[in-house]
């Protein structure tokens, strides 16, 4: 019964896509279990690079069944896209499987999610304005729209009734917008309907039977854990649980299921949107982590704030998460520093702190504790193997290996699909 859960352990764009790709040839279903398109994974096949928003990234490997869980919402224009996009470049899409109880993102969510963003103003969230909140926000509400609704066309334009009952007088009274039309919404979800039919499954008994016959199971998740909306840098969050639980909730299997957790890291730290980030840097080094590492947002083609190492996040990401084993992403981006640091501790208030604190005014306020390890010039694109790096570079994973709390049990030394060192089998 081998279930794992690779979800990011910082704030997001860690490298999920490539670690779950390594996979790939060796697992069976991988199963994306909550989040929208405001998620971005890139992977890189031989000269071919993909850049996946809603699809599980077992979509590339041939053998393997992808899945939309019941815990994702989905635009359903924004998936037919990705599909035929694939489809242009020669992948085979026809086993995606796509839960017949996963909420969707429906045009008023959209609007509402963009013109509320703009009327916050300097409090605004850092949103993608793809309408993934109001949707999750809808869902709470029990006034959402689900993908089994398009196959009832009275149950569809009942529920879209309800929702714009309300949501028609925000947007009139409040935003000054023009109402939505229940007619309108109802007619271009319908013409979805028999596109999206070919995929529609009853995904939780499927994934449970796979792993009652032995199948391997890969719960794949979108941002990352300071990004959760429980145990993430609230209120700059996303608006569902990338964290190792959502996987049951967002898939439906049951915890004493998965057998393992995986946490990826990235050598240094990004963020992307609004919220607290204690090491993020202002200067040349900063620059040069985003220039080397190409880090622009997948989705949002933002730029991501970039800083040193947190061992302080990578901690907590192991308490809340569980983590069994860590995949250690661009490393070679580090290549070139004579000395690289590495947060170990928050100085908050003249004290000394080595756990994330739970208050939002006191990470707010953190300041970095570094510690300086000696960096190293060679290129390590090339290593097929831990003895292959640097003695430095060795050395640095191995210091926030037993500052993280959970073995690294591969690294990431290039974007390419084979410039990975397996430390330790995940399967």
């Amino acid at each position: 019964m081998p279930a794992l859960v690779l979800l990011g352990a910082q704030w997001g764009d860690e490298g999920k896509g490539k670690a779950t790709d390594l996979l790939g040839g060796s697992v069976d279903y991988v199963v994306r279990y909550q989040g929208g398109n405001n998620a971005g994974h890139t992977v890189v096949v031989g000269d071919q690079k993909y850049a996946l928003h809603l699809l599980p990234s077992g979509i590339l490997s041939p053998g393997c069944t992808p899945v939309i869980g019941n815990g994702v919402v989905v635009d359903p224009s924004v998936l037919l896209s990705e599909l035929s996009g694939l489809n242009e470049r020669g992948v085979d899409t026809s086993k995606l499987l796509l839960s017949g109880n996963a909420h969707i993102i429906t045009p008023y969510n959209v609007t509402v999610d963009k013109v509320t963003e703009r009327f916050l103003g300097k409090r605004k969230i850092g949103t993608t304005g793809r309408g993934i909140g109001p949707t999750y926000a809808d869902k709470i509400n029990r006034v959402g729209i689900r993908v089994q609704d398009l196959y009832d066309e009275s149950i569809l334009t009942q529920k879209v009734e309800a929702a714009l009952d309300v949501k028609n007088q925000i947007l009139t009274k409040l935003y000054n917008r023009r109402a939505i039309a229940v007619d309108q919404v109802v007619e271009e979800l319908l013409a979805y309907a028999d596109k999206l039919a070919p995929y529609v499954a009853d995904t939780v008994l499927v994934l449970n039977q796979a792993l009652e016959e032995d199948k391997v199971v890969l719960f794949e998740g979108g941002q990352g854990t300071l990004l959760d909306i429980d145990h993430g840098t609230y209120p700059f969050v996303t608006s569902s649980n990338p964290t190792a639980g959502g996987a049951c909730t967002g898939a439906g299997v049951g915890p004493t299921k998965i057998s393992r957790v995986i946490g990826i890291l990235k050598a240094y730290t990004t963020r992307v949107g609004a919220g607290p980030f204690p090491t993020e840097l202002f200067d040349e080094d900063g620059e040069a982590l985003r220039r080397i590492g190409g880090e622009r947002g997948v989705t949002t083609g933002r730029d991501r704030r970039c800083g040193w190492f947190d061992a302080v996040i990578a901690r907590y990401a192991t308490r809340v998460n569980g983590l069994t084993d860590f995949f250690l992403t661009k490393l070679d981006v580090l290549t070139g520093w004579e000395q690289i640091p590495v947060c170990v501790a928050y100085e908050i208030d003249g004290k000394r702190v080595e756990e994330l604190p739970y208050s939002q005014t006191d990470f707010h306020h953190a300041k970095p504790v570094y510690e300086m390890l000696p960096g190293w010039n060679e290129d390590i694109s090339k290593a097929k193997s831990f003895g292959d790096l640097p003695k430095n570079a060795q050395a640095y994973v191995k210091a926030l290996e037993e500052m993280s709390g959970a073995p690294i049990s591969a690294i990431g030394v290039g974007p390419g699909r084979d410039e990975t060192i397996e430390i330790n089998s995940f399967i």
